[in-house]
């Protein structure tokens, strides 16, 4: 499948010296600065009818630009019938709120299966769009809500705006410990140094901030509420595990469950049978790609984050006595 894309624009006064690809990226700002240099060289752009390969050249006032390209497949997967639980949809996003167990992009261990695949059978257009739209992820055992994009143009104005942290996603986290207040963790992550499948705070790893406040407390464990200023690999899990309150039922970070003590063997099946990280992107809001409207959804807690948070209530009330 392909689009074809014809784009033309003339040279200003205030353009007249800049580079050719500088000034296209002002001009057409739904495409990206790789997809625009990528058309430089390929012949796809033209100065008043002559083709130029030279991003560098620089643009004179009253030039014609003119972009003739064609958008090729860019996902080279299987679309697969996987039912999506979507939250809002138009000609330019998906809003999705992404069930437990559910892997965002094919990799190793899983080929098939993944969002990527079910948004390839649920919108066949969308591979044409890199990465079939999807512009940000969440762990496969995360839940919550997730942006996608259906067109080049829409994915290049959520990239931006994800990169200027215009866009807000909130998360609910259950972790080990008792917090008293909420603040920020401000510390670098990168791959961990001997376990390549890990992140970690590393010294000199990629900037990263999680925001996170008390929402509930119980006698041994903390309900949080998150909210990101970056996204790297695996955040909000290395932030909580470095300040020592690890999410509930995280194997990587967290290792094996540690159920308080006194606690009835209802409180045990439920503690121990929690099998993923308790982690819910429970709100997002970013400027609609299109509109520049401001939008906002919500995702209900998941069934399993309820009956886990339901019974911590009811093992603090029956403990009230007991510290841990």
């Amino acid at each position: 499948m392909t689009q074809e894309i014809n784009l033309k624009s003339e040279i200003t006064s205030i353009q007249t010296g800049q580079r050719l690809d500088q000034t296209l990226a002002n001009l057409f700002p739904d495409y990206s600065r790789t997809r625009i240099k990528e058309w430089i060289l390929s012949g796809a752009v033209f100065i008043d009818g002559v083709v130029t390969d030279k991003p560098r050249i620089k643009v004179l006032e009253g030039q014609e630009i003119t972009i003739q390209a064609t958008l090729e497949e860019e996902t080279k997967a299987e679309a697969q019938a996987i039912g999506l639980d979507i939250v809002y949809e138009d000609d330019h996003i998906i809003v999705i709120n992404k069930q437990a167990g559910l892997v965002v992009h094919p990799g190793a261990g899983n080929s098939d299966g993944t969002l990527l695949n079910a948004l390839l059978h649920h919108c066949p257009n969308i591979e044409l769009v890199p990465r079939a739209g999807i512009v940000h992820r969440l762990d496969k055992d995360t839940t919550g809500l997730m942006v996608v994009a259906k067109t080049v143009e829409a994915q290049t104005h959520l990239v931006t705006a994800l990169q200027a942290r215009e866009i807000t996603r909130e998360y609910e986290a259950i972790v080990q410990g008792t917090i008293i207040s909420g603040a920020t963790v401000d510390e670098p992550i990168d791959r961990h140094p001997t376990k390549r499948t890990h992140m970690a705070v590393v010294h000199n790893g990629k900037p990263a901030m999680t925001h996170y406040r008390v929402a509930e407390k119980f006698r041994a464990h903390t309900r949080l509420r998150l909210r990101l200023e970056s996204g790297r690999t695996h955040q909000i899990r290395v932030h909580m595990a470095h300040i020592g309150h690890v999410l509930v039922g995280d194997p990587v970070y967290g290792g094996r469950p540690r159920p308080p003590k006194g606690i009835t063997p209802a409180f045990f099946e439920t503690y121990m049978g929690f099998k993923r990280q308790a982690l819910h992107a429970i709100r997002l809001e970013l400027a609609h790609p299109f509109t520049c409207e401001i939008m906002s959804w919500q995702a209900p807690i998941p069934e399993d984050m309820k009956l886990l948070t339901q019974a911590l209530r009811l093992d603090t009330q029956e403990n009230p006595s007991i510290i841990i």
